[in-house]
């Protein structure tokens, strides 16, 4: 459903004046980030572990902008979507590699289609009408714990590796409902003092081996030697992927189709859900053979693998070359498909020089989304058809703005949860010419 756009009356007291000051507030909405939002004279104050219709007292701990950022101090009133977190690192000050584990899994799902709703509005400027019209009902995901086969920790002062705090620091974790037990399993064997890995990722494959990946802060390789069943690679300062024991990539299947990815390519985390992601996906895309189709941000070439098999032409687009390489691997039994190195936007120049013709693209943006130059590119080629597939609501409201603007309407908007007990929330966009 949608919500109006808020709108915060500006003023009040200098926030230095009011850090450390207790205030008493009520929770009114959730904000993109997973903290709880109430207002405080006229100004928006965000807190973390908070639910919409409770009651508080806070500590105002600093402001950016127009917003203050405070702490909970004393419930007073609880909502009743409140649940007891399961993991020992959740809660204030600890560790933020989840933020929503205090909330019903129900009440995740109304609320991330809020939250979506919401930057839809406020971000992108759509009407409520639209936002309405577009906007499925969510999609669950799969399995609401250990659904991670991929686990990504920093150093953390204290010792040992472990995920960001919630305001500042790392802290050392020895548990994670989130990730496959057996990441928790290895990261609890490991031994690992090498003080130019200023992070590291554990990675389980489909198949159960194991990989550990080391971010580098030298290129300097050191001298390894593990008796545990698992692969080990290093990636270099500028990305590049040095294999030192065993495998160089991971294997995952998806929907009955094997993939290589190899340390250092992008893969979502929760495998079990990019089944789900890819049949929607499909089911956007609405191919009824013959199409030329665009992959843009392509990764290791997952989407591409399921549409091909319907194209006259599938050109697939992939910045990083292990990805571009691990594409090309996972689509070799394809005789229709271009695989092409390079920037999106650096591509995209070259085909509108070159009149190139097609019908759908597939956009996988990083986070920050689409530039205003692919925004424009595509356009110019007058592709009638755009899948967007979505991790940040802010960017898709952004972006869904400008392609109204260039021209396209606005069709549907699926949202998915591939991160249960967290903030982050899915979509795939549906936009026509």
């Amino acid at each position: 459903m949608a919500k109006r756009r808020r709108k915060w009356k500006r003023g009040g007291r200098d926030q230095r004046a009011l850090k450390g000051k207790t205030i008493s507030l009520n929770i009114s909405d959730m904000a993109h980030g997973g903290h709880g939002l109430g207002a405080y004279q006229g100004k928006p104050v965000f807190v973390p572990y908070t639910l919409p219709g409770e009651s508080l007292t806070a500590e105002i701990s600093g402001g950016r902008g127009k917003v203050l950022f405070a702490r909970g101090r004393q419930l007073i009133a609880a909502s009743r979507d409140r649940v007891e977190p399961s993991c020992p690192h959740f809660g204030p000050g600890r560790c933020w590699g989840c933020q929503w584990q205090h909330i019903e899994y129900a009440a995740q799902l109304l609320l991330k289609q809020d939250v979506l709703a919401d930057q839809l509005a406020r971000v992108g400027k759509l009407p409520d009408a639209l936002i309405e019209s577009v906007i499925q009902p969510i999609l669950p995901a799969p399995e609401q714990w250990a659904y991670n086969h991929s686990l990504s920790l920093l150093r953390a002062e204290s010792g040992g590796w472990g995920q960001k705090r919630q305001e500042r620091g790392v802290e050392a974790i020895d548990e994670c409902h989130l990730a496959h037990p057996d990441l928790i399993n290895l990261l609890l064997e490991l031994d690992l003092d090498y003080e130019n890995a200023q992070g590291l990722t554990l990675r389980r494959g489909s198949n159960g081996r194991l990989m550990l990946i080391l971010d580098i802060a030298a290129e300097e390789a050191p001298e390894l030697s593990t008796d545990l069943p698992l692969s080990v690679n290093l990636i270099l300062p500028e990305r590049e992927p040095i294999n030192l024991i065993g495998d160089a990539h991971s294997t995952y299947e998806i929907a009955e189709r094997s993939f290589r990815v190899t340390a250092g390519s992008y893969m979502r985390a929760n495998i079990g859900g990019v089944t789900g992601l890819v049949a929607e996906v499909m089911k956007a895309a609405s191919t009824q053979g013959g199409e030329r189709i665009l992959d843009l941000y392509a990764g290791v070439g997952i989407f591409s693998a399921f549409m091909a098999g319907e194209a006259e032409l599938l050109t697939l687009v992939e910045s990083y070359p292990p990805a571009a390489a691990d594409a090309d691997a996972n689509l070799a039994g394809f005789e229709n498909v271009d695989v092409i190195e390079g920037s999106v936007e650096t591509v995209l120049a070259d085909m509108i020089a070159e009149e190139a013709r097609y019908d759908i693209a597939l956009v996988d943006p990083p986070g920050s989304g689409l530039s205003e130059v692919v925004i424009r590119s595509l356009g110019r080629l007058n592709i009638e058809r755009i899948i967007y597939v979505s991790g940040n609501p802010a960017a898709l409201a952004r972006d869904s703005k400008r392609l109204i603007e260039s021209g396209y309407r606005l069709r549907e908007i699926q949202p998915l949860d591939l991160a249960p007990q967290t903030y982050y929330i899915d979509a795939i966009a549906h936009f026509e010419l």
